[in-house]
């Protein structure tokens, strides 16, 4: 059973991209424009991951993560921020993020900390 990846991007470039990269890598992905509710978005597709752009229109990103976070329910999931202004991010905090991903990205870079997010939530199931 392939492992399932939430992606919450409001960039539709960046939200293909990653979409058609990690579907590539055999993971199952949901890819959203726009989360009313992070929490249900999460329950919803019940993910083993979720990404998330740090500015998203009309809301910010880590706001979604520390949510995740927060909530005994979603606590344990990994989450990785995706941002194209990560000094913004260094001076808010990273809301309990797992990891970060500055853009532009490299892939490679992307799949390894998908990997690296994905394997350590399974060392500590």
């Amino acid at each position: 059973m392939s492992q399932k990846i939430l992606v919450v991007e409001d960039d539709y470039e960046i939200l293909n991209l990653l979409k058609d990269v990690l579907e590539r890598e055999g993971y199952e992905v949901t890819a959203l424009n726009y989360t009313e509710s992070i929490i249900k978005s999460v329950t919803q597709h019940n993910p083993d991951l979720v990404m998330l752009d740090f500015l998203l229109a009309g809301i910010n990103g880590g706001e979604l993560c520390h949510e995740i976070k927060a909530n005994p329910g979603t606590a344990l999931l990994p989450v990785i921020m995706l941002s194209a202004f990560p000094r913004v991010l260094d001076s808010l905090g990273n809301y309990g993020s797992d990891a970060f991903i500055a853009k532009p990205f490299d892939i490679a870079m992307v799949l390894k900390k998908v990997k690296e997010c994905l394997e350590d939530r399974m060392a500590h199931a």
